[in-house]
């Protein structure tokens, strides 16, 4: 279990998960953002969301997140910090509607991270230090994620979600991930 549910960071076990199929191989990286409430950084609530705690009633734009069950195996905070919410071989609840490759169903054989920001909000120089390192264990851990597996949600639920955003670097961030 301790491949699936790395110690040196924070561990909050979220319900918004199941097994995989039994024939699933990880082979996509996701990276996606949020923030709540939008374009607000460090709140308890994306948290809450994740463990199906968030009180729809705290602010005016959770409304529409009353009943939403979903979930990723890493949120990365905009101070460096790293919370797991799913161990790496269950299916977290991140993707949704979504295909990679031809193949729909993207929960069934991917890891999420989510980053703590904005499509249109730099991120920290931390959060890609972090991001930078938790992708390259994954891709020890997992051999089948490569370069050419690692996607934003933007691209495997086109026209239906923008994240990480414009303000993500791509280059930067796949930069790092061949130098080490």
């Amino acid at each position: 279990m301790q491949d699936n549910i790395w110690p040196e960071f924070d561990y909050i076990a979220s319900p918004h998960c199941d097994d995989r199929p039994d024939n699933a191989c990880i082979r996509l990286l996701v990276i996606h953002n949020i923030s709540l409430p939008a374009g607000q950084f460090g709140t308890p609530h994306v948290t809450n969301l994740f463990i199906g705690k968030l009180d729809t009633e705290a602010h005016e734009t959770f409304t529409d997140l009353k009943g939403l069950r979903v979930s990723s195996h890493l949120f990365i905070r905009r101070d460096g910090q790293v919370i797991q919410y799913v161990p790496f071989n269950r299916r977290a609840w991140h993707a949704g509607v979504s295909s990679f490759q031809g193949e729909t169903r993207c929960n069934d054989f991917s890891i999420g991270i989510e980053m703590e920001g904005t499509d249109d909000k730099a991120y920290t120089e931390v959060q890609y230090t972090k991001l930078v390192h938790v992708s390259q264990r994954l891709m020890r851990q997992f051999p089948d994620i490569t370069l050419g597996s690692i996607v934003g949600h933007n691209d495997i639920a086109f026209g239906r979600k923008t994240d990480p955003g414009v303000a993500f670097d791509w280059c930067k961030y796949r930069a790092a991930l061949a130098e080490r």
